[in-house]
């Protein structure tokens, strides 16, 4: 395992062990990405993390994980599963459309409601955000606006 600068950040790389996270109880920010953790992933409890990017990995049963996440990180808010066979996309594959992505982003809120971020996100979303990045008024004065995540 190799722990960055900031202790509240860890980052494992091309690593299937996930053995001796348990010491790092208060880890508040963990990237996995890249590791070929597959559907037996088991985290220890970590009740301070709020930052999880399992990204390109070989995840595939998302209701399993989920569930997983649910016990074992209570104050999770972003995750990131970008380019796991359980996060319908077209970087995954070619035959997932907007419908799919609509239906796994509720999923994903209903079973982890404390979510406030998701990602990736759908061409869709992503054209909306960048129209709701900012706002001008009348006045010709911009004001930033943080768009809204999980609108329809």
């Amino acid at each position: 395992m190799r722990c960055v600068s900031d202790p509240s950040v860890t980052s494992i790389s091309s690593s299937r062990s996930l053995e001796g996270l348990s010491a790092f109880g208060s880890l508040e920010e963990l990237i996995l990405d890249n590791n070929l953790l597959g559907n037996d992933l088991v985290l220890p409890g970590l009740p301070r993390l709020h930052t999880l990017t399992l990204n390109k990995n070989q995840i595939t049963d998302l209701e399993c994980l989920l569930d997983h996440l649910a016990e074992v990180t209570p104050a999770l808010e972003y995750l990131s599963l970008l380019g796991n066979v359980a996060c319908p996309n077209e970087l995954v594959s070619l035959e997932k459309d907007e419908e799919d992505y609509k239906r796994y982003r509720c999923f994903v809120l209903h079973k982890l409601p404390n979510l406030k971020f998701l990602c990736p996100e759908s061409n869709q979303t992503r054209t909306r955000g960048s129209f709701a990045q900012r706002v001008v008024h009348e006045s010709g004065e911009a004001q930033g606006k943080a768009p809204t995540f999980w609108s329809s």
